[in-house]
């Protein structure tokens, strides 16, 4: 019985650990374009409904999983790019209720051009062959597709930090968090800065929508209620810290994998109670900076 329950226990914290991974690129993204930018992106769900229905495009048309997959995220980094330079461009320097209200209604608007084009019936998205079975992991057995996300995402994060750190328009984007003035000031052209942000945080949730397609289908819906637990992510961890999306998205999946294990009603309102008890003791999140919001 100990045996069962010390499985049982292990394979649902890789289930969560694989969830949290999902929760940490989308969190990732929206963090990234907030942080530079002040942009609460409402659209992000739907960009992680394109990178899945852009994936599956282009498996029908290639029949090779990876090139899908790196392609489909690639196409909604460019997609992102093309939105931030004609729609939100525009709107730099003005209100945040006015990116808001855009991006949601960008994301109506996406989902229902997916209907159009793609039909309404779900899509199924196949594991491809190489990534079929199980890994023995020595103290469960684990699928490997899923094993196989959990390692991705690892490497695009390190790649991430990496490109923020070591780069030059790494560091530039840095400092555009902290004082955007003084990179205006020093001749920079922050235009492009942030186009490259926003597409960079589109295509990590264009990756999510990939990764996401095999395990649960392809469908116009697919963002509505991951984007709400994404910005709880984003919440706990704190507005703007690509560290504290990290760390609040593993704790999230975590959250929801044993929660739907011991009490599944309770497995969505989960996450707003440990946003809430966070919130109390850490009213800008866990890693947070007060006044981001004014």
């Amino acid at each position: 019985m100990a045996e069962l329950d010390w499985y049982l226990l292990s394979s649902q914290a890789f289930t969560g650990l694989g969830l949290g991974v999902i929760f940490v690129l989308l969190a990732v993204g929206l963090s990234l374009i907030f942080g530079l930018m002040g942009v609460t992106n409402f659209a992000h769900g739907s960009l992680y409904m394109l990178g899945a229905y852009f994936t599956f495009t282009l498996l029908t048309l290639t029949g090779n999983f990876w090139i899908a997959l790196f392609g489909g995220a690639i196409l909604v980094g460019v997609f992102g790019m093309a939105t931030e330079v004609a729609l939100l461009r525009p709107l730099a320097g003005r209100s945040i209720d006015d990116p808001l209200l855009l991006t949601f209604g960008l994301s109506l608007v996406l989902v229902e051009a997916v209907r159009l084009i793609w039909g309404k019936a779900g899509l199924a998205l196949d594991t491809p062959s190489a990534l079929t079975g199980a890994v023995d992991l020595g103290f469960i057995m684990f699928p490997q597709y899923r094993v196989f996300v959990i390692g991705l995402t690892a490497v695009v994060l390190i790649a991430l930090w990496l490109f923020l750190t070591r780069t030059n328009v790494g560091l530039i984007i840095r400092a555009g968090t902290r004082d955007p003035l003084m990179v205006r000031a020093l001749g920079f052209n922050f235009n492009a800065i942030r186009t490259i942000v926003f597409g960079i945080g589109a295509a990590l949730a264009g990756l999510a929508g990939a990764l996401v397609g095999p395990l649960g289908g392809v469908y116009a819906e697919m963002g509505v209620n991951i984007i709400i637990e994404s910005f709880v992510v984003v919440v706990v961890g704190g507005m703007g810290s690509l560290l504290g999306a990290v760390i609040a998205g593993l704790v999230i999946g975590e959250v929801v994998s044993f929660t739907t294990l011991f009490a599944p009603k309770f497995s969505h309102l989960a996450v707003f109670i440990v946003m809430a008890l966070v919130l109390i003791v850490r009213p800008s999140g866990l890693f947070g900076e007060s006044g981001l919001m004014e």
